[in-house]
């Protein structure tokens, strides 16, 4: 008895800025697919400026499954989302529906297509240790360690994500391998989908200057007072979503920390640096095929070439 089809799905990724969720809603319509978000922050409720979110009148052009679902105080992680992708999929698998998972999140695509790398129980006390010297000397001197020891992990880690720059010197500490190593010798088993996987990008300079505008027309529609809404409501600086891009520097604004226009060239410098660490991981991926956003049609034609090979 041979074993059934693999759900087929499309992934378009890329970088911060690029343009994936227009790209995507003009695929998904030409395709009858719907589109499974793979974005970490537009997960959250209430975020919306902050995240560029899909909007309602586009999202009323193509369904959005696990965007703006969860509390901003809420965990979640990679294996929570690959778990809910998952069943997502299935569901629009057995209606004939095509799932395209869309997103700038590059882990939380890996874990979907191909599961995680789990490196044990670790060490409550050696993490510990390394909470309070984050808390101490902060978590840039924490990321300056890891550089020295696994600078393909740190190269992908913002110096700010102290939760896996822990995670990532505590591997390193208790099996004396990287954990870009441990990675590659997982290989993430097999990809349980048969999948096309479609990169946006743009020339560099293009790209920054999109990124610059983007965050220009944030702050022009609010940014600043979605902030304060947030922090009036209750969700404190400390949560991981309020430590995102663009709302981090905003409640330092708000905190007397930062002045105006040292906020706003922040804020660009860090979805600049954010844009490029998506783009060192995404690039990683010899499946990915690369497109610029314009080449829809390049895109439609490749998509209807996978669907023929994989057709039931």
């Amino acid at each position: 008895m041979s074993a059934p089809p693999r759900p087929r799905l499309i992934v378009i990724c890329g970088p911060t800025g690029i343009g994936k969720t227009g790209v995507a809603i003009e695929l998904a319509r030409r395709f009858n697919g719907q589109i499974v978000g793979a974005d970490s922050m537009q997960i959250y409720r209430h975020l919306e400026i902050g995240t560029a979110k899909p909007t309602a009148a586009e999202r009323r052009m193509v369904p959005h499954h696990l965007v703006d679902f969860l509390e901003p105080d809420r965990e979640f992680d990679a294996a929570a989302y690959a778990r809910r992708a998952a069943a997502v999929i299935d569901r629009l698998h057995s209606r004939g529906i095509v799932p395209f998972v869309v997103g700038g999140t590059g882990l939380y695509i890996k874990a979907l297509l191909k599961g995680l790398f789990r490196a044990g129980a670790g060490d409550p006390e050696l993490r510990e240790k390394l909470r309070t010297k984050a808390e101490t000397a902060g978590s840039q001197a924490l990321h300056k360690e890891l550089a020295a020891v696994d600078p393909e992990t740190a190269a992908r880690l913002h110096p700010n994500d102290t939760y896996r720059i822990i995670r990532a010197l505590e591997v390193y500490e208790l099996t004396g391998v990287p954990l870009s190593d441990h990675h590659r010798a997982h290989r993430f088993g097999q990809e349980r989908y048969n999948t096309v996987k479609i990169g946006l990008n743009i020339e560099r300079s293009r790209l920054y200057r999109r990124i610059e505008k983007r965050v220009d027309l944030m702050i022009a529609r609010g940014l600043l007072e979605e902030v304060e809404g947030l922090l009036c409501g209750g969700f404190g600086p400390h949560l991981k979503a309020m430590q995102s891009l663009g709302y981090r520097r905003m409640t330092a604004y708000i905190d007397g920390d930062l002045r105006w226009q040292e906020t706003v060239d922040l804020i660009k410098r860090d979805h600049r640096r954010y844009a490029k660490r998506q783009l060192t991981w995404f690039r990683a991926d010899p499946e990915i095929k690369w497109l610029e956003p314009a080449q829809t049609e390049a895109a439609a034609g490749m998509i209807t070439k996978f669907l023929a090979a994989t057709g039931l």
